[in-house]
């Protein structure tokens, strides 16, 4: 029985390695050469803490502020677009707390599944990149946003997440060669961190060996459908029968479900990243500013530093103005951190797929029998790929899926 899974990210992958592992000839499909994948650029960061959606009360508000700062942490670049006109007004339907109710424990439960099969596979012989349970540091400077922080750790704990909120002098503790200018923390211990470039490596080579197949540079041009059915995934470099197909495309979801008739609104939030190699002060924990909504991660000897979700079409620019107010953040926490604004060339950029709920899709197509759908993942991406692959795999076999998936389902907007 042959998979071709569309999209060759951690998700892509993931799908690739249990849809393998369970007896599936699988062919990756991918526009790129898999050099550079949004999973390669993120923060590496496994986050069960992560169970409030993007749409929540509150953000349409701030979010307009922010539209007037060149260098905020969310953006929405104003357009005539009709698929992002579609996509804010279904943004802003979903911006609710009914929504941050329904959707905190499947976003609870997919993170939590993500980081047990991450210890699972770090076990395995071939896997070695730098798993770490530390858990996350979210910092806060104002006392609103103190209220909001404590307010969320007493609800992560309701969940029954490992959180503890700390005093400025139990976080400096924790951080002994960072200077905090913060009020407090909370240390979302349930949640850990990886090196994302040796993760994609070491999944590539060993899903290699393994037996499936690549085709990069390949991009997707007509899929063939006949009646229910995806008969074969047509590219440039060949065609591809399949018994199945995953579409795990990250930001170019859309354009392939078009192909089969099918509307999934999903938009690109850019995001940005770049790395310090020989850091004069080690991080010992992976931190969250939050009134900045910048992340820094110990990462590989060095610290990753990366922010910002600009929401508007596939762009290749660099707004150095957005990467300057991740660097301007950092001092402002970390007092003894300085940073030099990084070369354009050193920055590193990606799309990340956001879904209008701020819920992933991963399921099965109820109109393509044989389409199964993971993506709109957001920042989310490498925390949730193992899960969303074992999710989709165990779709494909007909098996009972290792937790309720009704929350994802793909086509809830249909």
């Amino acid at each position: 029985m042959k998979a071709v899974i569309i999209g060759g990210g951690v998700v892509g992958l993931s799908s690739a390695y249990y849809l393998k592992e369970s007896g599936w000839d699988v062919t990756i499909i991918d526009k790129t050469d898999l050099s550079d994948s949004c999973s390669y650029g993120n923060l590496g960061m496994i986050v069960p803490s992560h169970f409030v959606p993007l749409a929540m009360p509150g953000m349409i508000s701030q979010g307009i502020k922010w539209m007037f700062n060149s260098r905020s942490p969310f953006y929405v670049k104003p357009s005539l677009n009709v698929d992002l006109i579609n996509w804010g007004l279904k943004f802003v339907k979903s911006a609710t707390e009914k929504n941050v109710e329904q959707s905190a424990v499947p976003l609870r439960d997919i993170n939590l599944l993500s980081k047990s099969l991450y210890e699972t596979l770090a076990a395995k012989p071939g896997f070695d990149f730098g798993l770490e349970k530390k858990g996350i540091m979210m910092y806060f400077k104002t006392p609103k946003v103190e209220e909001e922080e404590i307010h969320l750790a007493h609800r992560a704990q309701s969940l029954g997440l490992d959180v503890e909120p700390l005093s400025k002098q139990q976080a400096q503790a924790l951080e002994p060669a960072i200077d905090l200018d913060v009020l407090g923390a909370v240390h979302y211990r349930c949640d850990a961190h990886l090196y994302p470039n040796k993760l994609i490596a070491q999944l590539i080579e060993y899903l290699k060996s393994a037996g499936v197949k690549f085709q990069t540079n390949s991009v997707v041009e007509k899929i063939i459908r006949q009646g229910d059915v995806i008969k074969k995934v047509v590219t440039a470099n060949g065609d591809f029968e399949a018994d199945v197909v995953v579409m795990a495309a990250g930001s170019w979801l859309p354009q392939l479900t078009k192909m089969v008739g099918l509307s999934i609104p999903l938009m690109p939030g850019k995001g940005y990243s770049f790395m310090q190699n020989n850091p004069p002060k080690q991080l010992n924990i992976p931190s969250i500013f939050c009134e900045a909504r910048v992340a820094v991660t110990p990462m590989n000897g060095g610290i990753r530093f990366g922010g910002t979700m600009e929401i508007a079409p596939v762009n290749s620019r660099v707004n150095m103005k957005r990467v300057e107010g991740i660097v301007n953040s950092i001092p402002k926490y970390f007092s003894n951190l300085q940073l030099n604004l990084p070369r354009e060339k050193d920055v590193w950029y990606g799309f990340r797929p956001c879904t209008p709920d701020g819920v992933p899709y991963i399921g099965s197509s109820k109109k393509i029998n044989n389409l199964f759908i993971a993506g709109g993942h957001a920042m989310s991406g490498l925390s949730l790929g193992p899960a969303s692959g074992k999710l989709i795999a165990e779709l494909v076999n007909g098996q009972h899926t290792s937790m309720d998936i009704k929350a994802f389902d793909p086509e809830r907007f249909s």
